[in-house]
């Protein structure tokens, strides 16, 4: 495996002066050749302009974050990273490497999560190249090389986890999402490291049922969130039931017998729980009446 070496060219602005001086001496020899009619002096002319003309192809430049590898006969030589005007052999071949930070966005995968429900997901990862040799030489095309493993990573999370935790502590896709991140870091870690690419940051983008799940699943989450709040309801009433009955038995407003206080609280209970509000009726007559 490559790993990447800092290259050191030559200051490109000393060797632009030269060979531009070198260019210049070769027009006014051919010049001088010409006029005379002097074939040694035109011919020295017509290489001092051949050399720098050649010289001229190790001219190269190097922008903020970005990194140029450097190749000769197909043998890595290093990387240039230091921004400005460098020279270096003119046979080099120099390829451009950007350093800078990018996005990039799934497109929107249909998947199954842990429970075999088909959900779609999507997610966004902020990426940069760290390590130019392993960028250019270990794989074939870095950028789409994210782009697939990203994908990849982003199918195996979704089988990894349920969309919805149903009530347990598990870790799930739409209320865990800092683990389910951290989790999808990891992986396009693992995944990306080979290629000389460092993943900056990792983060769902998109969560949803399929849409031929999608109705049933949103009754089934009414259903939940319906029980849930009856269950708040019922632990308060009774509680308030509890509260009436210790209040009237300590004050001593009124004596009950058992049947009277199941009665009581059944009807406490009914105007406490009910959805619509209750409609009392008057007892005009005695308590056991």
């Amino acid at each position: 495996m490559l790993r990447e070496i800092q290259a050191r060219p030559l200051p490109g602005i000393p060797m632009a002066i030269l060979l531009t001086l070198a260019t210049g001496a070769g027009i006014y020899l051919f010049y001088l050749g010409a006029r005379a009619e002097s074939g040694p002096e035109a011919i020295a002319g017509i290489v001092f302009m051949t050399l720098a003309g050649i010289g001229m192809a190790g001219l190269f430049t190097v922008a903020p974050n970005e990194g140029k590898v450097l190749t000769l006969f197909g043998t890595y030589k290093g990387t240039a990273k230091t921004p400005g005007l460098w020279y270096t052999n003119p046979l080099m071949t120099k390829k451009e490497i950007s350093l800078r930070i990018r996005n990039f966005e799934t497109n929107k995968l249909k998947v199954n999560d842990a429970r075999s429900n088909p959900v779609e997901i999507g997610a966004i990862v902020v990426w940069k190249v760290i390590d130019t040799a392993e960028a250019s030489f270990e794989v074939n095309d870095y950028v789409q090389y994210v782009a697939v493993q990203s994908e990849s990573a982003v199918r195996a999370l979704a089988s990894s986890y349920p969309y919805d935790h149903h009530g347990d502590d598990a870790i799930a896709l739409s209320t865990h999402p800092t683990e389910v991140s951290k989790g999808l870091l990891e992986a396009l870690h693992d995944r990306l490291g080979k290629a000389g690419v460092e993943v900056i940051e990792a983060r769902i983008s998109h969560l949803a049922y399929a849409p031929e799940i999608a109705a049933a699943m949103l009754q089934r989450q009414q259903a939940s969130a319906i029980v849930a709040a009856r269950q708040t309801i019922v632990e308060g009433a009774v509680g308030m039931v509890e509260m009436a009955l210790d209040a009237l038995s300590a004050r001593e407003i009124v004596t009950l017998d058992d049947e009277r206080k199941a009665s009581m609280v059944s009807n406490l209970l009914v105007v406490l729980c009910s959805d619509r509000a209750a409609q009392p009726v008057v007892n005009t007559g005695t308590l056991y009446s």
